[in-house]
């Protein structure tokens, strides 16, 4: 195991990478502790949650809602839940996402740990403080940005994800070697997805870099007010085509890259699309499709990036380097009257 301690603005985070889920007893008592789960998690591994208080909720995306979180609360009044308690998230992002934001309003505030179930979980959801629901088809509208007191990786819980959620995570590990870190994009192209389902060990070596790459991004601006927008690349198209269409987040997260990508070569001269469309594809990912280009800039205009006339849009310099650039929405139509209309 390696522990690793983050200070941000308010709060210390202790990271512990290469863990055991038995290592939570020392972390919290179980007396005041409560794990919040979804369905799918909560049967793969049943064993290991018996004599834990636990919230089970269904699971998916289309449950990040004010309605879940409703009943999250409810539950923890029936449970006794006070100031004391401390809210555990063991899950994918949506968990984490949910029980962040629960703990984060409860009795206006209470003390959180995460257990990510998943790689996109492990490698960017769980980590950031970012915590929130959705509203309608508008992603992450309502939340707040606030740090858990830990981070339990126990890989051994990634044995029990179908397929379709490797790929989904490795969605966002080359989001982050197309934005700040072009030797691990090289790595990936080196391996597959096959592999690294087969060797723990460069695995966990894999989750690791991907961490720590996103938490010195938040680290250095926590509160999103320059170097952490990075973070976004992919995810401003991405997130409308997640909720129009109800892709999973790293295939629409993989789209969005790929017209990040083609917008890159116009506007920067960016030469790697190519190379980044072929890894996408090479992960199991979708890249160009068909997709209402009026109804996905509509969405846009409700996205939390808009500035008055203007988004700040993520392209690539070069592989290895994003870069922030601002678009006015006029310009930005204009773009996507280029791309395939449904």
């Amino acid at each position: 195991m390696q522990k690793k301690i983050i200070s941000f603005s308010s709060k210390q985070t202790a990271f512990y990478f290469d863990a055991e889920f038995t290592l939570l007893e020392k972390l919290v008592s179980k007396e005041k502790a409560v794990i919040v789960t979804d369905e799918h998690v909560f049967a793969a591994h049943k064993k290991k949650l018996n004599g834990w208080k636990t919230i089970v909720l269904k699971a998916g995306e289309k449950h990040k809602v004010q309605q879940t979180v409703d009943k999250v609360i409810n539950q923890l009044i029936t449970l006794g839940a006070d100031r004391q308690t401390t809210l555990i998230g063991m899950g994918g992002g949506v968990v984490t996402d949910i029980t962040g934001y629960v703990a984060g309003i409860y009795m206006r505030g209470i003390e959180v740990g995460f257990i990510p179930t998943s790689i996109l979980a492990m490698v960017d959801a769980a980590i950031g403080g970012k915590n929130g629901i959705d509203v309608g088809i508008y992603k992450n509208m309502v939340g707040l940005i606030r740090q858990p007191s830990f981070l339990l990786y126990d890989y051994s819980l990634l044995k029990s994800l179908p397929l379709a959620e490797w790929q989904n995570g490795f969605a966002e590990i080359i989001k982050h070697a197309c934005i700040k870190d072009a030797a691990m994009f090289d790595e990936l192209n080196s391996n597959s997805l096959a592999k690294y389902r087969k060797d723990q060990t460069l695995l966990a070596k894999l989750i690791q870099r991907n961490a720590l790459i996103k938490i010195k991004v938040v680290v250095e601006d926590e509160f999103e007010k320059g170097e952490r927008k990075l973070l976004n690349f992919g995810h401003t198209l991405g997130h409308a085509i997640e909720n129009m269409y109800e892709f999973s987040h790293g295939h629409a997260i993989s789209i969005g890259m790929a017209y990040a990508c083609i917008m890159s070569a116009q506007l920067k001269f960016f030469t790697g699309q190519d190379a980044v469309l072929k890894l996408l594809n090479k992960y199991g990912l979708p890249t160009i499709v068909e997709f209402d280009t009026k109804k996905a800039f509509n969405i846009l205009l409700k996205d939390k990036k808009k500035e008055n006339v203007s988004i700040n849009y993520i392209l690539l310099e070069k592989i290895g380097k994003g870069v922030i650039q601002p678009l006015l929405l006029v310009q930005l139509q204009e773009i996507f009257k280029q791309f395939k209309k449904k």
